[in-house]
């Protein structure tokens, strides 16, 4: 019996959060710098959230937060913890690549180290007006080996930009190789946009 791409996605994930060996997740650098755009109310998704480190800081904030992963055992981690802290976190698995979020459900998203391109549309729908989504992921010209070393993983030049296009950028950072290279922020684009 073979088993399907999606069931071996899962396992992948479900061995490597097994195996994982962090005491505090954290928040994506860009969630971290941009939080004082938050807003102090609404609702959240934490996407492809991992051990929870986005969903931590958005629960923190005062936002109803959702994260979802393809992983149970990376969402059953962040149900405990949540529950711990007594925070305002619902974790699911979930493949977004097959269910998507809704239309008009979210007034943050964050995402951070997942890239899914067909999504980008998804996502900006998503998003109710006045909306924001906190991007952050790897990119091709990174300068360690951190991260997917397959291009369908990796952004092109501006490709963040492109992808949400249609929202108003508040903040975006690509740094690349460009200038002194031991300094700055490398390997990730990091992107805030607005919808309208």
């Amino acid at each position: 019996m073979t088993q399907s791409p999606e069931s071996g996605v899962r396992e992948k994930w479900d061995r490597i959060w097994r195996e994982a060996k962090i005491a505090e997740p954290e928040a994506a650098r860009v969630l971290v710098e941009n939080r004082h755009l938050l807003p102090s109310s609404g609702d959240a998704l934490d996407l492809a959230c991992g051990l929870g480190g986005n969903a931590l800081l958005l629960a923190r904030q005062g936002l109803r937060t959702r994260a979802w992963d393809i992983s149970p055992v990376a969402v059953e981690n962040v149900n405990r913890r949540a529950e711990r802290l007594r925070l305002d976190i619902l974790a699911e698995p979930r493949d977004v690549e097959v269910e998507p979020p809704a239309g008009g459900t979210f007034d943050v998203i964050v995402v951070s180290r997942f890239l899914y391109r067909p999504l980008g549309r998804a996502l900006t729908d998503a998003l109710r007006p006045g909306g924001l989504l906190f991007y952050q992921t790897y990119i091709r010209d990174k300068l360690s080996a951190a991260g997917p070393s397959s291009l369908d993983y990796l952004l092109a030049p501006n490709e963040l930009l492109a992808l949400f296009q249609p929202l108003q950028l508040l903040f975006y950072r690509e740094e690349g190789r460009v200038g002194d290279i031991t300094e700055g922020f490398r390997d990730e684009a990091m992107l805030v946009a607005r919808k309208s």
